[in-house]
């Protein structure tokens, strides 16, 4: 079946030459264009859209409040928000994973780079660029949001088991599975079921809000080891 697509811009030329790498891949499809971040949620919802590539700034209703609504719905749980915007700001980042979007690149992608980041969400999975990834963390080390609060840490913590939490740092820190394999000594598919039975645990909705939650509990600080 054909990952369907819906993309959200407001500079038409920008949605046309997005739909005509989108449309090339063979295993997905456009399904509709939106110019703004209404259209984007209107369109999902009647188009049963799989992944929507979103812009953060459009006129009505801008990318991250589009996400917003598009990850407080309960019908659109399905589907996986790729932020791809040329303003990679640390608040940008942090608002978008925060809203619930499961991927943040930069439109310097290269195309072959932004197909296989569609693939990426759609197979359930987040994606976050090297760049947004150093944004989040430097985010959460220089506000109060990388403070602990207790409901998460008397809920969340004692949940995972040690090598759970070593491994939620790791992906904190912003590594991919292989390189936690490498780091542990065990094969990227044991680190990759370590990661999932932590977002289960935690109810990470995907990998970048396993991030925020990591910061968020207190699991990890910038610059320290996790937590025990």
């Amino acid at each position: 079946m054909s990952i369907r697509v819906v993309i959200a811009d407001d500079q038409g030329l920008i949605r046309a030459g997005f739909r005509s790498l989108i449309d090339s891949a063979p295993d997905m499809c456009v399904v509709g264009e939106a110019a703004n971040g209404q259209e984007a949620v209107d369109l999902i919802r009647s188009a049963r859209a799989d992944v929507v590539v979103m812009d953060i700034r459009m006129p009505e209703l801008d990318g991250l409040g589009a996400t917003r609504l598009i990850c407080a719905d309960e019908d659109l749980a399905g589907v996986r928000v790729l932020i791809l915007t040329t303003f990679e700001l640390d608040e940008y980042v942090l608002e978008a994973v925060e809203a619930g979007a499961s991927g943040f690149l930069g439109k310097s992608v290269d195309p072959e780079q932004l197909v296989q980041a569609i693939r990426t969400l759609a197979a359930g999975d987040a994606l976050l660029s090297p760049k947004a990834t150093r944004a989040l963390i430097s985010r959460y080390a220089s506000t109060d949001a990388a403070g602990p609060t207790d409901a998460l840490d008397s809920t969340l913590l004692p949940a995972l088991t040690d090598r759970e939490r070593e491994v939620v740092a790791l992906v904190a820190q912003g590594l991919t599975n292989d390189d936690i394999a490498e780091r542990l000594f065990v094969s990227p598919l044991t680190a990759k079921t370590h990661v999932n039975r932590a977002m289960m645990k935690v109810g990470a909705r995907d990998r970048a809000q396993l991030v925020v939650i990591a910061y968020q509990s207190g699991l990890i600080r910038p610059g320290t080891a996790p937590r025990r």
